[in-house]
């Protein structure tokens, strides 16, 4: 029976990728990818030809899982890899998984870049506890009763976010802990990157009006002990 290796894969620099991971997407039968032109820059760049590429998205993963199963029931070996970082992780890789191990395969994950992690441990925020919680609801009501349940709980928590939507984000948080703690971090990894720190109030004045562009990772804490968390 084939295996599915979950490969990660850089989340800017593209030399940002294990020899392992290299080694397994130049072994296995199949490579499922978010974007396969995007994926083919990364094989590109280290000189490995791909036995066989194929899409795995958002909008097919319903139709491509059993396929891919598929190829493993047959004994052939797949890579799953996203744009960026850990596949599985906050995108459609997480139900090929399941309907693996629902398959009885075995899967193997080969480590490598994280948004997640490569921003909390830069933010300057706490990191002995933390909660991943993906990208936050679209509309504010929603949003804020989110934000609201995430500093109660007292931990630091990690969100991804739209720069289209990052000064939504940071004004529902202002409104509801204008003392919160915030790192913003955008562009890891690739020559803009930046982490931008503040409390609530002050990073939703900065991005009212300043839309930034790339990939966003957002880093929030509960304020210092001694502060409010609300109003």
């Amino acid at each position: 029976m084939g295996k599915l290796y979950l490969v990660a894969t850089p989340i800017g620099n593209l030399d940002d990728v294990s020899a392992r991971a290299l080694a397994v997407l130049q072994e296995v039968h199949m490579v499922a990818c978010e974007d396969t032109r995007h994926t083919q820059l990364l094989l590109r760049r280290h000189g490995i030809r791909a036995q066989h590429l194929t899409s795995y998205t958002e909008f097919d993963h319903r139709r491509k899982a059993p396929v891919l199963v598929g190829q493993l029931d047959r004994g052939w070996d797949v890579a799953l890899v996203s744009d960026a970082g850990t596949p599985a992780l906050s995108d459609p890789g997480e139900a090929l998984v399941a309907a693996a191990v629902a398959a009885g395969h075995e899967v193997v994950p080969i480590p490598g870049p994280s948004a997640v992690i490569a921003a909390l441990v830069a933010s300057g925020l706490p990191t002995r506890e933390f909660t991943f919680v993906g990208f936050p609801p679209k509309k504010s009501g929603q949003r804020r009763r989110q934000l609201e349940r995430l500093l109660a709980e007292g931990r630091t928590a990690v969100l991804y976010e739209s720069p289209y939507r990052l000064g939504d984000l940071l004004a529902d948080l202002a409104a509801v802990s204008p003392g919160a703690r915030v790192a913003v971090a955008r562009e890891l990894t690739k020559v803009h990157e930046e982490v931008v720190r503040g409390t609530a109030s002050e990073l939703a004045a900065r991005y009212a009006a300043d839309r930034p562009k790339g990939e966003i990772t957002v880093v929030i804490a509960p304020p210092r002990e001694g502060e409010r968390p609300e109003r």
